[in-house]
Formats: structure tokens, C-alpha cells, sequence
């Protein structure tokens, strides 16, 4: 497995998180699709990270007052933008996973027609879809998020931490 991290700071409308890193795991899970997806759920429940759904990602700019986010990537692939316009552009395939603090802006600019990932947050956060920029409420919440006590892949203690 290779793990790649930084840190994304505002931009424009998008809070994003300047405390906490985005991690990125590329090969963190090998196997056929079917399996990855369970294999994904299982990993991340045994690190304290409740899966929720599967599907894609959305095709514009949003992020989260009220969750941490991690993605498993269980079937094909595509290419994400991470951290609002001209931030970061990432390629993700099956069998990689990413970590997104509350705050990350995130959209899927183009995937393949299979493209499919598991979405976990940390036990007892609930997630919402902000697609504006936060007022004062939404920062407060954010700002009031305990970080993650566990990784969602490597189950590390101090997952993104950006000191």
C-alpha cells in the first residue's frame, strides 16, 4: 500500500480542513469487486468507522459540517478533485480508499461506467451535503468535530493529523 497526505486550506467557498490531512491509500485492499466492497465495510467498522452506503461520488463540489468521510474505491475508476477548483487532482482505482476530514471539498470530475465506492464515517457522526459556503453554525460544528480515533484503513491512532 502507498499513503499520500496533505493538507487543504480554503478556498473560495469550500472551508476544507487546515488542521487535518486528506489521506489518500492506493492499493489498500486487493480483489474482485464483490469482495472488496464487504472487505471495505468490514475493515472500516473494525477501526471505528460506520459504512453507510455505496455508490459514486458526486459530480459537484461538496462537502461535509458533520462528518469525517472515508471511501473505499470497490470497482473501477476515476479521477477526483479534492479541495474545490484548480486544488488537487487525484486518480483513484479499485482497491484504494481515501480519508476525508470534515470540511474537504470533493467532486468526481469523470469515472468509468463501473465506478462504485463504500462511504463510512466515524461512529455516532451523521453526514450532510453542503454545497455553500458555511456560515457561522456550520464552522462552529465543524471546529467542535472530534478528530478520528482510529485511522479507517491502517487503524493508526492520530489519523491525519497535519503537525
Amino acid at each position: 500500500m502507498e499513503i499520500a497526505s496533505f493538507v487543504l486550506t480554503e478556498n473560495g467557498w469550500l472551508p476544507n480542513n487546515d488542521r487535518l490531512r486528506v489521506v489518500i491509500y492506493h492499493a489498500a485492499l486487493e480483489g474482485k469487486s464483490d469482495d472488496l466492497a464487504g472487505r471495505f465495510e468490514a475493515l472500516f467498522a473494525a477501526n471505528g468507522w460506520t459504512p453507510d452506503w455505496r455508490d459514486g461520488i458526486f459530480d459537484y463540489h461538496h462537502y461535509h459540517s458533520t462528518a469525517h468521510e472515508a471511501l473505499g474505491v470497490f470497482a473501477g475508476t476515476a479521477s477526483l478533485e479534492l479541495g474545490g477548483p484548480g486544488a488537487r487532482q487525484v486518480e483513484v482505482a479499485a482497491g484504494d480508499a481515501l480519508m476525508l476530514p470534515v470540511g474537504t471539498g470533493h467532486r468526481c470530475i469523470s469515472a468509468s461506467d463501473d465506478f462504485q465506492v463504500v462511504g463510512a464515517y466515524p461512529s455516532g457522526q451523521d453526514w450532510d451535503i453542503c454545497r455553500d459556503a458555511p456560515d457561522d453554525a456550520a464552522r462552529a460544528r465543524m471546529a467542535a468535530l472530534p478528530d478520528p480515533r482510529l485511522d479507517p484503513v491502517t487503524g493508526a491512532s492520530g489519523v491525519g493529523t497535519a503537525a
